[in-house]
């Protein structure tokens, strides 16, 4: 499995947006690590320098001792799956045809464009359906399904990646409390079971804090704090969520109602 390593990174936007400022962090092999943050915080866009996604103004982020860039883009992508905040699934295509696509990356660049997939590519699809309980979806349509369904088919076709990191970006910001609950025990299982490294962005204080390993603030491109879920005082949900600027703030005050 694979650790990652964040050197020095700074991402600054043509705008001149300036989302990470010297940001360093290592991440333990077979962690499951959160970062907390409000929104604009940097977080999305760390997640992203981690698979390639971005690239970084300065600095360096290595997977496994690989340096993520452009001319190894499909190999990082191989090894570092994605679970996105809107599913990014194809609706018109069935969840089975949808969790295959994790396997694209490990196809010749025709099999991808043409989608196609060799019987052990269907074995690992179904596998990976069985460990989010979803084998008797296969063959549904995508938009057939619930929003925490839908969810468990994106974890499924990073689960077909056969990956060594799983960032998870938001996972259950679109879902119902339940639906929450049940995506992050299920992506914390998988870290344990299979030892894949975990990294998800969260607002939700308490399930970081009930899920997480080791949890990282960060606030305007920076971290802030970088500790165990003991460590969460109320003083350091204040330095993750005090806005500069800005007297009475809504996601301090909703931050704080759970420490």
């Amino acid at each position: 499995m694979s650790a990652i390593s964040i050197q020095s990174v700074s991402k600054r936007f043509p705008n001149g947006f300036e989302a990470l400022k010297g940001v360093s962090a290592e991440i333990r092999s077979g962690s499951f690590t959160v970062i907390l943050g409000p929104s604009g915080a940097g977080k999305s866009t760390l997640l992203r320098l981690m698979n390639g996604l971005e690239t970084p103004t300065t600095g360096a982020v290595k997977i496994g001792g690989e340096l993520v860039n452009g001319q190894k883009l499909r190999g990082i992508r191989a090894r570092v799956a994605m679970v996105f905040q809107q599913f990014n699934l194809v609706e018109r295509l069935s969840v089975v045809t949808n969790v295959l696509t994790g396997r694209l990356a490990h196809r010749s660049w025709v099999g991808s464009v043409f989608y196609l997939f060799r019987k052990e590519d269907m074995g690992i699809a179904q596998e990976a359906l069985s460990r989010v309980a979803l084998t008797d979806k296969a063959w549904s349509r995508a938009d057939k399904l619930s929003g925490g369904q839908q969810q468990r088919v994106g974890i499924a076709r990073a689960l077909a990646q056969q990956p060594e990191v799983i960032l998870a970006d938001e996972p259950v910001a679109s879902l119902d409390p339940v639906s929450s609950e049940e995506i992050m025990a299920l992506l914390r299982e998988i870290c344990e079971r299979d030892g894949i490294t975990v990294v998800v962005n969260l607002h939700q204080v308490e399930l970081a804090r009930r899920f997480a390993d080791r949890i990282i603030g960060m606030n305007s491109g920076k971290i802030v704090f970088d500790g165990s879920p003991e460590q969460m005082t109320p003083s350091a949900l204040r330095t993750i969520y005090q806005r500069e600027g800005i007297e009475n703030d809504n996601s301090l005050d909703m931050a704080l109602a759970y420490a």
